[in-house]
């Protein structure tokens, strides 16, 4: 995200709201990209991103304060549940709302 004003560089409500399972097949040391030491290994084909798994939610790849300045850190290593999760989307307002956030505006462009 090169854009400073998107609204995911501001928000950061998804990485600390949702419990993010991937392939193993995403970590690094299995030829992914995802930081294995940002993860847990849930069964032998399921990984974890660390700090997703209890409550208070908060990704170990989080940076910054939800709804002030947030954004991942592994940002171009992220697994596909965070590519997929598009900004203004159910999930996306659903993230915010648990944070007292306001919906995004459907015209938000997308990244």
């Amino acid at each position: 995200m090169a854009d400073p004003e998107h609204p995911c560089l501001r928000c950061g409500a998804c990485c600390a709201a949702f419990r993010v399972d991937f392939s193993v097949h995403e970590i690094d040391e299995h030829g992914g990209t995802v930081p294995a030491g940002l993860a847990v290994e849930v069964t032998g084909t399921t990984w974890r991103m660390r700090g997703t798994d209890h409550v208070p939610i908060r990704c170990a790849a989080l940076v910054g304060k939800v709804g002030e300045r947030a954004s991942c850190g592994i940002y171009e290593w992220r697994p596909n549940p965070c590519r997929e999760l598009e900004p203004g989307s159910h999930a996306c307002d659903k993230a915010r709302a648990r944070h007292g956030l306001p919906p995004l505006d459907p015209e938000t462009p997308a990244t």
